[in-house]
């Protein structure tokens, strides 16, 4: 029998630390709300106006995802912020190729032991990538789970839900033998292929996250910790003047791994690998790495973040106007008939 009755904090679950972090972090969250946000922070559920002015026919458009092991960097560097940036911009892109814009947003944050301080900074670079792509964090779960996770660790994933008029929706369909597809380019790694370069860098190569690289012209941390970039605001520029008949996201998988999926049957995607310069950490990492062009075109974005799709004779004016919004872009590759795929060459 104890001596003293047992707690809630004796098993490692801090309810006084929690309320503390929700409290702290309520002003943020506050700092994303519109009108069409119909509660206030701390209910059950998030409340989002159904109302959508202009669109005739409105349809949702969700998706989920986490930034995987790139919160390993988090915890290396101490900086939490960016990896909240990653996660809403992620999930952005995700529904931006069906062209929606995003609503609303929550996540979920789980730890061992949860540290006021962290989720502050974290739910921090949310609301700021939250705020640049016009959406509202609405809710989310933080949940402290003590036998889960190691001390000092998280998990970090995003729920998004989008809106575009049915007339608008980008599925790949009318992608078509003679199309052009344009490359845009990526930040950096984004949130993919972490495990590898992890290994690479921190195991292979013992650097610390400090050490400065000059091939890169950096430290490894700030490489590797680049925000994974919104093409929100250049797409939906693009849109009002050229059509796009598909648009990928280059996320796990790769180039070969996302651009297949809007690929309708009977249309291969060839796509040049000399069509653009491919950015120097992904050069280190291949060749201090000594992996195979197959798996690093597998694994890994190359520095092109999101591809579209347009005619051919649109292609010159869509460069421009994505120049414009100081966007690198290139025309990578093109449609011809054939096996339902893309082929790198």
């Amino acid at each position: 029998m104890r001596s003293k009755p047992l707690t809630y904090k004796d098993s490692g679950v801090d309810i006084a630390k929690g309320n503390a972090a929700a409290s702290r972090i309520k002003n943020l969250v506050r700092q994303t709300y519109n009108k069409s946000v119909l509660n206030e922070v701390g209910l059950f559920g998030g409340f989002y106006s159904g109302k959508f002015p202009g669109l005739r026919q409105p349809v949702l458009v969700s998706s989920t995802d986490s930034v995987g092991t790139k919160v390993k960097l988090a915890f290396m560097t101490g900086i939490h912020n960016t990896v909240g940036q990653d996660i809403v911009n992620h999930c952005t892109d995700d529904i931006l190729v069906h062209g929606a814009r995003p609503l609303f947003f929550l996540d979920y944050y789980a730890t061992g032991k949860l540290e006021p301080d962290t989720v502050a900074e974290v739910v921090s670079g949310m609301v700021r990538a939250c705020k640049e792509n016009g959406c509202a964090l609405i809710g989310g779960e933080t949940a402290e789970m003590p036998a889960l996770y190691q001390p000092g660790e998280y998990d970090l994933a995003g729920f998004i839900v989008g809106v575009v008029d049915q007339k608008e929706i980008i599925d790949g369909k009318s992608i078509k033998p003679g199309d052009v597809v344009i490359g845009m380019a990526s930040t950096g790694l984004h949130t993919n292929g972490f495990s590898l370069a992890r290994k690479l860098f921190f195991d292979e190569l013992q650097f610390k996250a400090t050490k400065h690289i000059d091939d890169l012209g950096c430290t490894v941390a700030e490489a590797l910790m680049a925000v994974h970039r919104s093409y929100l605001k250049p797409v939906m520029k693009l849109r009002e003047s050229v059509t796009i008949h598909g648009l990928a996201h280059i996320t796990g998988g790769g180039i070969p791994g996302n651009l297949v999926r809007i690929l309708p049957k009977g249309c291969r995607a060839v796509i040049d690998k000399s069509a653009w310069q491919v950015p120097p950490l992904f050069l280190f990492i291949q060749k201090h790495g000594s992996v195979a062009d197959r798996v690093m075109f597998e694994t890994f974005n190359m520095g092109i973040g999101m591809m579209a799709v347009v005619e051919r004779k649109h292609a010159d004016k869509a460069l421009a106007l994505l120049k414009k919004m100081r966007l690198d872009s290139y025309i990578v590759g093109e449609i011809t008939k054939g096996e339902r795929k893309v082929d790198l060459k």
